[in-house]
């Protein structure tokens, strides 16, 4: 498996895992990928916005967004948020979310960051065990604000 920045061309594919699920289903419209393609444009600008997705035998399984945020908190040390995690319903459970997250620690490291932080949905208990498991740990409560 390979684990590379997305492309123009995966955006129909990452699209479909963003939908693949009850919460996706509500909020994701692959039928009209407009907005993902600008967002993606987006993406490519910001050096420190990464669109992953996790290839294998030339089809993409998992995809999942690494953010570097800078701050003055933590005495000016730069953390990394990984977002949108996905891997295709066909390939769950072969150790594609496992290998996507250590690749995204990895890579934080790498970049010099000193904290990786990620929100999981509420109704999602598998997905926190399996972020515990990989040492992360439920720290705070998150709070969002639809606009």
């Amino acid at each position: 498996m390979e684990i590379r920045r997305a492309v123009s061309a995966d955006i129909p594919a990452i699209v479909e895992m963003l939908a693949d699920d009850e919460l996706g289903a509500a909020r994701e419209s692959p039928d009209d990928l407009a907005p993902y393609q600008a967002a993606f444009a987006g993406l490519e600008r910001d050096p420190n916005q990464y669109l992953m997705v996790a290839v294998s035998g030339g089809v993409v399984v998992g995809t999942f967004q690494l953010t570097l945020v800078r701050g003055l908190s933590r005495r000016g040390a730069t953390r990394a948020v990984i977002e949108a995690v996905q891997v295709h319903h066909s390939a769950r459970g072969a150790g594609i979310g496992e290998q996507m997250i250590r690749w995204a620690v990895q890579e934080s490291g790498r970049r010099g960051c000193g904290l990786v932080q990620l929100t999981s949905d509420k109704t999602r208990p598998g997905a926190h065990r399996f972020y515990e498991r990989l040492g992360f740990v439920p720290s705070h409560i998150g709070f969002k604000l639809q606009i």
